[in-house]
């Protein structure tokens, strides 16, 4: 008996990015499975899977990556560090796509890049035969084909980061700079502020000179004025809100709705 062929998960995201097309995503902070299910069918383009800020473990973005399948919205997993181990776990589950945070250097961005390719391809990678992300080896030759279904974004969010924007453009296999504003607010004395005139403008210019570098750019921003304008200005994706705003402010307006005075 012969063992069932698969075909190379297409990267859609990525594809996107290359192509110069706008990407609207939700930012998902409730590391739960049936709330991915919810807003990945709900006409989004991407979701962030987020393990940084929040206590998601691979077992459970497994859960969640396997929710979203059918949706409109492709996963991009956050991963706690820039760490090929780390990466490696999240390679295997099938994530096709990871945002890198705090990358501060061309030589962060190339260390970023080099946990998701094989040593034969320059990278770092650690080989497992079979996995999700090959269809428990039933795609034929994924360990060559692998890496150009996946995604490499770096976050920057420091003042210092924003100084090397054209350097790790540079890095081959950086496919986008995610500009990373509660952490960049922070760094410069704006912490929350993310309106600031000295954020906004800082991050204008930044979108700008990351475009300029041929590279794709992405931005979470949750305001709807401040999205739009990033976009108008050629931003490649933009989270527009998450998952737990969502909730948060929509439970807290249903409740004020039946308890403020005269209602």
């Amino acid at each position: 008996m012969s063992m069932p062929i698969c075909e190379m998960p297409i990267n859609h995201f990525k594809r996107n990015l290359h192509a110069g097309k706008t990407q609207i995503g939700l930012w998902c902070n409730l590391f739960n499975n049936l709330t991915v299910e919810v807003v990945a069918g709900s006409g989004f383009d991407w979701i962030l899977l987020d393990t940084e800020h929040v206590p998601n473990e691979p077992f459970m973005v497994l859960s969640q990556l396997q929710a979203a399948v059918g949706g409109t919205a492709t996963p991009v997993v956050r991963v706690l560090w820039n760490d090929p181990v780390i990466i490696k776990r999240y390679l295997d589950i099938g994530v096709q796509n990871f945002l890198i945070p705090m990358v501060q250097n061309a030589e962060e961005a190339r260390k970023a890049v080099a946990a998701t390719r094989f040593p034969s391809y320059g990278g770092n990678r650690g080989f497992s035969a079979a996995t999700r992300a090959n269809k428990f080896g039933r795609v034929p030759n994924y360990h060559h084909k692998a890496q150009d279904e996946i995604g490499v974004l770096v976050q920057v969010e420091t003042r210092a980061a924003l100084k090397e924007i054209e350097a790790i453009a540079a890095v081959e296999g950086v496919d986008s700079i995610f500009i990373g504003p509660g952490d960049l607010s922070s760094d410069m004395d704006h912490l929350a502020d993310l309106s600031h005139p000295e954020m906004l403008a800082v991050t204008e210019d930044a979108i700008k000179r990351i475009i300029a570098s041929g590279k794709a750019v992405g931005i979470l921003s949750p305001v709807e004025s401040e999205a739009r304008r990033w976009i108008e200005l050629g931003v490649h994706y933009v989270a527009v809100g998450s998952d737990l705003a969502l909730i948060a402010r929509g439970s807290e307006a249903l409740a004020a709705k039946y308890k403020s005075p005269g209602a």
